[in-house]
């Protein structure tokens, strides 16, 4: 038998209650005082929102990281861009693949293709504008 002090789990006592529990009650009230204080705890670390329709339920969001809304936008914005790209004449789409998203130099690109580095920057310069045109008709 454990003696435990019901004004610890009851808010409405105003003195301290010592009352005489079995251990398996005493370890059960414990258990469940250590959930409380981690759910607290985890609920302070992630900022968590709390939301009016489920007042029972807590929402966890991240500290950290994009919201739902934010990736949503990247992913249109993504796909626009590849439709943008495949719109492209293949050399003009297989330079700024290779430039932008490989990292190669303008030097590289030419030697790649056994061209000249200018004629890499006007290609370039070209599919730029034409992506440019392309997103002015397609966001209108």
């Amino acid at each position: 038998m454990k003696e435990i002090n019901l004004r610890k789990y009851y808010p409405n006592y105003t003195h301290d209650v010592m009352v005489q529990v079995s251990d398996e009650v005493a370890d059960l009230l414990q258990e469940l005082a250590r959930a409380e204080d981690a759910l607290r705890i985890r609920t302070y670390r992630h900022k968590a929102m709390y939301s009016l329709e489920l007042m029972n339920e807590v929402r966890e969001f991240p500290a950290e990281g994009p919201l739902p809304e934010e990736i949503l936008e990247q992913s249109n914005m993504r796909e626009l861009l590849y439709k943008g790209l495949q719109s492209l004449p293949e050399k003009q789409r297989s330079r700024l693949i290779a430039y932008y998203f490989l990292g190669m130099s303008k030097a590289e690109i030419a030697r790649n293709e056994g061209s000249s580095v200018n004629s890499v920057k006007e290609g370039m310069q070209r599919a730029l504008r034409n992506l440019e045109k392309f997103f002015e008709v397609f966001l209108r």
